[in-house]
């Protein structure tokens, strides 16, 4: 009788394949008969063992594998024809796992988009209520309050200068980053954009870059919804006076006098109203919408999660030939979100510590976002 020891390793890969109870598929025997055949190279003289014809007679012409071996490894013998059953053994079981992937198709894509929406409108809506009917804490002041004494100036970065570049550009950034990525790992890996995804959407595939661009869009948006109605429940639930309170409302007490009155010095006042001509509900209402800063947390989070180490285009755009060109990117962006906070401050639209809280909230959403995305 014959010991393990005296059988040839393709021998033994045969009787562990033949004692399984669940066949093989005939494309995966061929492959790997294929594979063994090709690793163990014609015989050195002319006596063929009978296993090795009876293999190669069952090979599918149809199939051709091209396996090449390290170079460490010799081209014949037992070491080499088991390599090669092992590679493809490997393949086989991928191809397996390749025919058993699902596709996705349209009204998948549909319900997971309903969903991210649903998502994203209730977040929306939110904000929308604090906008329309929300009333901040009244908060109380001291005559004698100099941070709140301070002349009232238009604001250097306006709204719509904000909108535009933290939330248009870092979408457009992403798009780009993502389209140059794949075309540049394509290039690089001699294979086509249109790799398959699975991913169906009126019989037409989607790339994988486009799906890449809905992911870190989608996230985006998603946690700058969450940081600003963050901020937003901050400013209603502090009720803090802008530095610019006394020039924009010109407090008048119940009984008429100001606080140019003696009796008025030193004292909480809670019961006032606004004698100031120009004074509408609006102003009236985001005068006590001062901590924390919006600007502030609007503009950290979409520069940090654009430019911060490790994050965004750190991780995603690996071209080491634009290292520099990065970097550049990268301190313009967190410059940007700098200066944005600075000119709250100088502006006195904001104290500093309400700078201070509102950077600190867009910071730690970029980084919670950027980590779990």
């Amino acid at each position: 009788m014959k010991s393990v020891c005296d059988t040839t390793p393709l021998q033994r890969f045969e009787s562990q394949s033949s004692s399984s109870e669940e066949p093989s598929s005939p494309t995966t025997a061929s492959l790997l008969a294929a594979a063994a055949a090709s690793a163990a190279g014609p015989p050195s003289n002319g006596n063929t063992p009978a296993h090795h014809l009876n293999n190669n007679n069952n090979i599918d012409k149809n199939v051709k594998v091209d396996l090449q071996l390290p170079p460490f490894v010799d081209g014949g013998g037992g070491g080499a024809a088991a390599v090669g059953a092992g590679a493809a053994l490997g393949l086989g079981m991928g191809m397996g796992i390749v025919n058993k992937a699902r596709s996705r198709g349209t009204a998948f894509i549909f319900k997971r988009i309903f969903l991210h929406l649903l998502l994203l409108s209730c977040v929306g809506l939110t904000m929308l209520g604090f906008s329309l009917w929300g009333e901040p804490y009244k908060r109380g002041f001291f005559c004698n309050d100099h941070s709140l004494m301070h002349p009232y100036k238009e604001s250097t970065v306006r709204s719509w200068m904000l909108y535009l570049n933290c939330a248009a550009l870092p979408i457009v950034l992403i798009l780009l980053v993502e389209f140059f990525r794949a075309h540049a790992n394509a290039q690089h890996l001699k294979v086509s954009l249109r790799e398959s995804t699975g991913y169906y959407l009126c019989h037409l595939e989607l790339p994988s870059w486009l799906l890449a661009c809905y992911r870190y869009v989608g996230s985006f948006v998603f946690g700058l919804g969450l940081e600003q109605l963050t901020t937003d429940i901050s400013k209603y639930a502090a009720g803090r006076l802008r530095p610019h309170f006394f020039a924009l409302c010109q407090p008048v007490m119940p009984d008429g006098t100001n606080c140019s009155h003696a009796r008025n010095l030193g004292r909480y006042i809670e019961n006032f109203s606004c004698s100031a001509a120009a004074m509408s509900a609006k102003r009236l209402k985001d005068m006590r919408l001062s901590f924390p800063s919006g600007h502030a947390s609007f503009a950290c989070y979409s520069m940090i999660f654009l430019a911060a180490s490790t994050i965004y285009l750190q991780r995603r755009w690996q071209l080491s030939s634009n290292r520099l060109l990065r970097h550049l990117l990268q301190f313009i962006l967190i410059l940007f979100a700098w200066y944005t906070a600075l000119t709250r401050v100088s502006d006195y639209k904001h104290h500093w510590s309400d700078v201070l809280a509102g950077s600190a909230i867009g910071f730690s959403y970029a980084i919670v976002v950027s980590i779990t995305m």
